[in-house]
């Protein structure tokens, strides 16, 4: 980034309204030049919704070079500030507004080729489809593998490097964090640019069934073709209830069916027979999840202050009216499970 040029190193605070409308003008300046823009839209307070996007977020947040400087570009994105966001191999280029419109260069290494061969082997055929795969629709084996810290899909902070044109001397500024939750969210709508930005071939995790031997692609990936992968295709729910075997007559030792005083006896028969199954007990009711949970019992757990913070923007956790107590989602267990497993994963490394 540039050095500063303005009195104590900030530069002048510009109302949103104004660093919109210089937004908009510069918008179309590049649409005169020819230059197709691609804005970051947000659309509610969360940054990002579906399994990739969360999972990029997520694997950014859990750095502690990025957990200071991160949240001043929550506010940026959200607001619409990332004008342009452009993702191909390597490098991501965006045009953020703030006192002026500033260019940001961010570079991403490629993924190693041993790291990307021991995904294919892992993976191999356990993803059905690409539609499974951009979908986020894996089973837990599969997941662990594209998301682990490291040896995943996702960078670490050493193979990220950035620029800005910006006046700040930070090493992170705001535009950048703007950026790289932006990349989060276009990860939502394009997941494929996930692979194009780490530079591997998506199908290439589906063409690793063709290579099993024929029983073992029948198992592992034909019969994952479920009645969910085709809801999800053309949108319409399928029964999956099975259909009762109509029930015929029992017979008498003479070949003609029973009479229904004959059947009673049977039925009673076979009731008091010691070869009669026992009767299923039924099971214990579950135990119904917390709906809330507090600040003491996060931190307990290892949850710093700053995850917590994010998790309530993003609406995995609701606040209440109780300052420290905060109200569970669907999401939030599982959000604190991989948090954690995350955080040990980085600690057994070290």
């Amino acid at each position: 980034m540039a050095g500063s040029f303005y009195y104590g190193g900030w530069a002048p605070y510009v109302p949103v309204a104004e660093r919109r409308r210089a937004a908009e003008r510069k918008l179309a300046a590049l649409k005169k030049k020819g230059h197709a823009c691609q804005p970051v839209v947000i659309e509610g307070r969360a940054i990002a919704r579906t399994f990739w996007g969360k999972n990029w977020c997520d694997n950014l947040e859990a750095y502690s070079d990025y957990a200071n400087r991160l949240p001043r570009g929550r506010t940026y994105v959200r607001n619409g500030s990332v004008i342009d966001l452009q993702i191909s191999e390597g490098k991501i280029s965006a045009l953020v507004a703030g006192s002026d419109v500033y260019g940001v260069e961010i570079g991403v290494k490629a993924l190693e080729k041993k790291i990307w061969q021991a995904i294919l082997k892992e993976c191999a055929g356990k993803v059905a489809s690409l539609v499974e795969l951009l979908q986020g629709r894996l089973s837990d084996a599969v997941m662990e593998v594209v998301t682990c810290s490291g040896s995943g899909l996702f960078p670490v902070p050493k193979q990220i490097s950035f620029s800005c044109s910006c006046p700040d001397s930070a090493s992170m500024c705001k535009h950048i964090a703007a950026v790289l939750y932006g990349i989060g969210a276009r990860f939502d709508r394009q997941p494929e640019l996930l692979f194009l930005l780490r530079q591997v071939d998506p199908q290439e995790l589906i063409r690793q069934a063709a290579s099993l031997p024929v029983e073992s692609a029948a198992t592992g990936v034909h019969r994952r073709l479920e009645s969910t992968d085709l809801s999800a295709l053309f949108g319409i729910d399928l029964d999956e209830a099975p259909v009762a075997a109509p029930s015929l007559p029992a017979a008498s030792n003479s070949g003609r069916p029973a009479t229904g005083r004959q059947a009673g006896k049977s039925k009673a028969a076979a009731s008091k027979s010691p070869d009669a199954p026992a009767a299923r007990k039924k099971a214990a009711p579950r135990p119904k999840p917390a709906t809330s949970v507090t600040a003491g019992e996060l931190a307990a757990r290892g949850i710093p202050r700053h995850m917590v913070q994010s998790w309530l923007e993003s609406g995995v956790l609701l606040r209440t009216g109780q300052r420290g107590i905060y109200r569970n989602t669907k999401e939030t267990e599982a959000r604190i499970k991989a948090y954690l497993k995350r955080r040990d994963r980085r600690q057994d490394q070290t």
